[in-house]
């Protein structure tokens, strides 16, 4: 006979075994595994149920599209085809945005201005950025003097004004070709640029403090990681956050002081159109025809208000704290 014990015990865990896997302590699918989470996916997925930054990113890309693709919004009108007959004639339906003091459609002149000043800003913030992003990687992550060098001498250029220096540099400097429209932007990109890379320098060296000591980096460091494959593949990725935010606002500022050396008269020379000389040649004539000053302006507004709340939004994305 059988010892029914025996039976018993030899049961007992084929049944502990069923039980453990009843309702919700089954083991997950090999399909339903949570996909691995980062910042920038937890970035985006907050960015997409954002209504500022939807709002602002629909007027960049209409910037753009002005950049790059101006015939879509002036019909193919040129923007140097001018009537004296016409001078400050009011909107109409014939030029929506009425004649200038030459006889030009504003409107048109107001479409291809956007090239000029959005290039500037494209540029001037990916020459700061590259400038500024290595002088505070380097400052940050090796420390000692080299630190100390490089901060004392951003510390110099940052008391220096942006738009002073912008200022000296271009009056040292004139242009020799005024309707080369990229050398045009270059030159005033050289001048923004000379100064403004401080504060990229600054943020990005506060950025890389805080990672070169972390978990990771010491980790690779023990490996026998180069200081080169530290700083490429662990220090740069996880300290950009803070930089893209920096540049994104900034951009909306570099725009705005194009347009204000612009109408200085030490920005962008005519023939070249941009928002800032439109501004400049239409006010001696703000009294009599304020149309000429108010579309160019408000385009300039609209432009730096937009990148402005794209920087906005990007920043509570990336910052947990502001969610």
């Amino acid at each position: 006979m059988s010892d029914p014990n025996a039976s018993m015990a030899a049961a007992a865990p084929e049944t502990v075994e069923k039980e453990t896997y009843l309702g919700s302590d089954l083991p997950p699918a090999p399909g339903d595994k949570e996909k691995s989470r980062s910042l920038w996916s937890d970035a985006w997925r907050e960015l997409k149920s954002n209504k500022v930054f939807i709002i602002s990113l629909v007027l960049i890309v209409v910037f753009l599209i002005m950049t790059f693709f101006p015939q879509v919004f002036t019909f193919g009108k040129d923007p140097m085809a001018c009537d004296l007959t016409k001078s400050r004639q009011a909107p109409s339906s014939e030029a929506w945005f009425g004649y200038d003091n030459n006889g030009c459609d504003v409107y048109t002149r107001t479409i291809y201005g956007a090239k000029a000043s959005i290039l500037v800003g494209v540029f001037a913030t990916l020459f700061t950025m590259l400038v500024g992003g290595f002088i505070g990687v380097i400052a940050g992550f090796f420390g000692g003097w080299v630190d100390s060098i490089l901060s004392r001498l951003t510390d110099i250029f940052f008391a220096i004004p942006l738009l002073l220096g912008g200022i000296l540099v271009l009056t040292s400097f004139p242009s020799s070709d005024s309707t080369n429209l990229y050398s045009e932007v270059a030159k005033v990109v050289l001048a923004l640029g000379i100064l403004g890379w401080t504060s990229m320098t600054r943020i990005m060296r506060s950025s890389v403090i805080q990672v070169r000591n972390a978990d990771f980096v010491v980790a690779a460091r023990a490996l026998g990681a180069k200081n080169s494959r530290i700083i490429n593949k662990h220090v740069v990725p996880n300290s950009l956050a803070p930089l893209i935010v920096l540049a994104t606002i900034s951009l909306g500022g570099y725009i705005g002081a194009e347009a204000t050396l612009s109408f200085l008269g030490l920005g962008l020379q005519p023939p070249v159109i941009s928002w800032g000389t439109m501004i400049n040649d239409a006010q001696p004539y703000i009294r009599v025809a304020p149309f000429m000053l108010f579309f160019p302006a408000f385009f300039l507004s609209i432009a730096v208000l937009s990148f402005i709340m794209l920087g906005d939004a990007v920043r509570e994305a990336l910052d947990p704290k502001l969610r």
